[in-house]
Order: structure tokens, then C-alpha cells, then sequence
């Protein structure tokens, strides 16, 4: 195995490394692991160096305009066509993919849930997803679908990709190698890395847990880019400086290993040789990202009244309708709230779009207690949510002074399509049934008098 890198932090094994990456986000990127593997000046000489073999990968049509046509030309050890043979079913019976739509006992409503359990038997990335709800319909490459994973074994001699959509990994508990076709990526909790549709990759394990926890949007449509800024301008949210693309790194191993893939909604193997992660150069804009979301600079009011949360999107999967997102991944990041006069928390609120949430660390100001790391919550369209009666009191009676949100990350899958909830979801034992009882305590206040009643 060899890869352009420094010191390297160790895997399950121990050890210390730092990984090299490229910054930017969609910039054309060139790199090779071997000092000439790299051809320069054409994509497909008759000969590569090393004895390589050219082979381009596409994540658009041919012919898309230039802004948004992605691709990059690998150079390997054996073509894709050798990763694959005579494939055969396979079934990951708690990753589900839209249209699924089930009937199960659980009737329409605001829904919390508390992490998932820990397994008791070995799992690994691919065995550990399990899928809460879906939305729209892969067959026409529109929706998402939100999973949760807990995992506590590496993929040794496995591998995937997936021909459905990208994947955006948000891990929670335990930080994770992901290694791909164009190179390995340390990803730890408040940071997450993207791969993109049909890109080969495995999953290990990184430190010492008990589990390796996390969350995955799946998009199944237009891929994943920085939002807009509008009149904010040139800087702030996410800065494209502050995307990270690994350095092209590779596996030559002669083992008989698996590879697995996912393709509209079915799973499918085939068992070669070898290690498909081969790629000892490549050059392109088609290639997988880490973020810190701490590099995140948030904007908001610095007078009065609270923001849309949209200002808080780190990346959006454009629909084709202006101003409404196939999906958009938002944060709620720690910050300082300054505004006067104000309800600070999140208002109250239905919304056309559906928010999947989850909390990687810390406490959400909105609902400080029963939504914890590693728990998540659904707000399907239309249905009302906002502050707890906690989160409200505390809200109307506190001092407006400046305060910071420290020691906190939230986010969100916010998506125009309703999300339709698994069987698995449904009828999971951390489903919190007291969730709706957090709004019971909001009294009426309304008594005549402009002053109202705040006994």
C-alpha cells in the first residue's frame, strides 16, 4: 500500500498520522502517489507509465455546461471493469430507498428519537446503516434519505459504492477512515466528508469506542454545492478554502476481497482478487470532500429578530426550482445571540419542507433536555414545531444580554419532499413516545390586556 501523505494518525491499530489534503471546493485537482504517474498534457496516452490504465469517471452528462460537468480521469492498476463479474443479490435489509412506503402502527405526528443501541453482535459500516425515513423516488434521481449508523468492525476486504446517489457522512461518536478510489480521509465528529455517487470506497474504524455512531443523507439528485451567498457577498458561511479533497493514495493487494453495490434500491456483490482502490494518480473535479464545521462562520441578526435557518446551509442539492432545495444540510453552530427585543430560540413554526434533525454534540438551545447526542428527530411539512416549554420560558423571562451558544452542533436534512418513516423507525425502541408532552407546558397567555398574562 502506498500514499502521498506525512505523518499519519492510526486506524483501530494506534498510531499517529496527519493526512494531506487539497483545499477548495469543486476546483480541478491533480495528484499522484507515484513521482510521474500523472500524464501531462492529454488524458489517454497509448502507454501510461507504471503499466496504468486510463479510465475516466463521470458525475454529469458529457455534455454539461462547463460550470457543472464533473469528472476526473484515474490512473490505475487494473480498469473498473476488473473490480467487477458475475454479480449476485444481496440483501441490507435496514437500508431502505425511496419510494418506500409502508404501512406501520404509527400515526402521523412530531416525532424524537433517543440514539441508537449499541450492537451486541459485529457490524460494519455498510451493516450498521439504518434508514428513518426516505423521500422522493430514486428511479428519477430526486429526494433523499436520511440514515443513522452505528458500527463497531472495519471494512478489511469490502468495499462499495453506491450508483443511487452521494452519501454525506456526519459522524457522531468516534472518528473514521474513509478510504477511497482518489484517497483516505480522517473524519472525526463535528467534521464531515462527502462521496461521490458510484465512487468505490471502505470504512474503518479510527481510536477506541464502544461503537462508532453517525448520520448519512443520501441525495439522490442534483449533487451537493455551496449555497448562494446573495447579499451577504464574497465570505462567510462555509469558505471553499475550507474543504478539504484527499491526495490520491492506493492498495496493490492480491487478497480475495468483496466488492458491493447499491443500484435504484438493491444491493448487489462480486468477489475478485484484489483491492479495487487502485488509483495511483488522478486529475479532475469529480472527487470526495471532508469539512470541519467549525470552520463554519455563521451570520445573524445583530439588532433584532431571529433569522431563517436557512442561513445557517452549509450545502445545498439544488431541485431545478429556484429557491427550493432537492436538500439542503444545515447547522446550527455555537454562536453568540446579541438581539434586542427578541425571542432568541427558533420560532415557531410549518414549513413546506420536511426537517430531519440530529445533534452531534452539546445541547440545542431550542430543546435542552430529551434531544441528546446522537438522537434525532423528524418535522414532516406542515406540522407545527419549535422551542419546548422550557426553551420558551426561558426565552421570555431571561436577561437580553449577549450570551454565547457554546459546545454545540445541530443540523439538519431539510428537504421539499414529505419523508416518508421505515417500519425500522417506526417501531424503534428508542422512539420517544412523551415527545409531543414538550409543548404541553406553553400556557395560554391571551387575557384582554395588551399586557397578557405572564404569571
Amino acid at each position: 500500500m502506498l500514499e502521498k501523505t506525512e505523518k499519519r494518525r492510526g486506524a483501530s491499530t494506534g498510531g499517529q498520522r496527519a493526512l494531506n489534503y487539497m483545499p477548495g471546493f469543486g476546483n480541478d485537482f491533480e495528484t499522484e502517489s507515484l513521482p510521474g504517474a500523472l500524464p501531462q498534457g492529454q488524458n489517454s496516452p497509448q502507454k501510461c507509465e507504471y503499466g496504468l490504465y486510463a479510465e475516466q469517471l463521470s458525475g454529469s452528462p458529457f455534455t454539461a455546461p462547463r460550470g457543472t460537468n464533473e469528472r476526473s480521469w484515474l490512473y490505475r492498476i487494473r480498469p473498473s471493469v476488473r473490480h467487477t463479474g458475475r454479480f449476485r443479490k444481496i440483501d441490507y435489509p435496514y437500508w431502505r430507498t425511496a419510494p418506500h412506503v409502508v404501512e406501520h402502527s404509527l400515526a402521523l405526528g412530531q416525532l424524537r428519537w433517543s440514539p441508537l443501541p449499541t450492537p451486541s453482535e459485529k457490524l460494519d459500516f455498510l451493516a450498521g446503516i439504518r434508514t428513518m425515513t426516505t423521500a422522493g423516488d430514486v428511479l428519477t434521481q430526486v429526494g433523499m434519505a436520511a440514515h443513522a449508523y452505528v458500527f463497531n468492525a472495519d471494512m478489511v476486504d469490502d468495499y462499495f459504492f453506491n450508483a443511487d446517489g452521494e452519501l454525506l457522512i456526519v459522524p457522531e461518536t468516534g472518528a473514521i477512515e474513509v478510504f477511497t478510489e482518489l484517497g483516505r480521509m480522517d473524519v472525526a465528529p463535528s467534521e464531515i466528508c462527502l462521496v461521490p455517487r458510484g465512487t468505490m470506497f471502505k470504512v474503518a474504524r479510527i481510536g477506541e469506542e464502544e461503537a462508532w455512531r453517525g448520520y448519512i443523507c443520501e441525495n439522490y439528485g442534483a449533487k451537493f454545492t455551496l449555497p448562494d451567498r446573495g447579499p451577504i457577498g464574497a465570505n462567510c458561511l462555509a469558505n471553499p478554502r475550507d474543504f478539504k479533497t484527499p491526495v490520491a493514495a492506493f492498495e496493490d493487494k492480491e487478497t480475495p476481497c468483496r466488492v458491493q453495490v447499491k443500484w435504484c434500491g438493491s444491493f448487489h456483490m462480486v468477489e475478485i482478487g484484489h483491492s479495487p482502490l487502485d488509483v495511483v494518480a488522478w486529475h479532475g473535479n469529480y472527487a470526495p470532500y471532508k469539512y470541519d464545521l467549525k470552520t463554519f462562520s455563521p451570520v445573524g441578526a445583530i439588532l433584532f429578530d431571529h433569522p431563517d435557518p436557512s442561513i445557517f446551509t452549509v450545502l445545498t442539492a439544488p431541485s431545478g426550482e429556484e429557491g427550493t432545495a432537492n436538500v439542503d444540510f444545515v447547522i446550527f453552530p455555537p454562536r453568540w445571540l446579541v438581539a434586542e427585543h427578541t425571542f432568541r430560540p427558533p420560532w415557531y413554526h410549518r414549513n413546506v419542507m420536511s426537517e430531519f434533525m440530529g445533534l452531534i454534540y452539546g445541547r440545542y438551545d431550542a430543546k435542552e433536555e430529551g434531544f441528546v447526542p446522537g438522537g434525532m428527530s423528524l418535522h414532516n411539512m406542515m406540522l407545527a414545531h419549535g422551542p419546548d416549554a422550557l426553551g420558551f420560558e426561558k426565552a421570555t423571562s431571561g436577561e437580553l444580554k449577549p450570551v454565547k451558544l457554546d459546545n454545540t452542533m445541530a443540523f439538519m436534512f431539510e428537504t421539499r419532499f414529505p419523508q416518508q418513516l421505515t417500519r425500522f423507525a417506526a417501531e424503534l425502541e428508542t422512539l420517544q413516545d412523551d415527545y409531543i408532552d414538550c409543548w404541553a407546558g406553553l400556557k395560554k397567555r391571551f387575557n384582554g390586556t395588551p399586557e397578557g398574562d405572564w404569571s
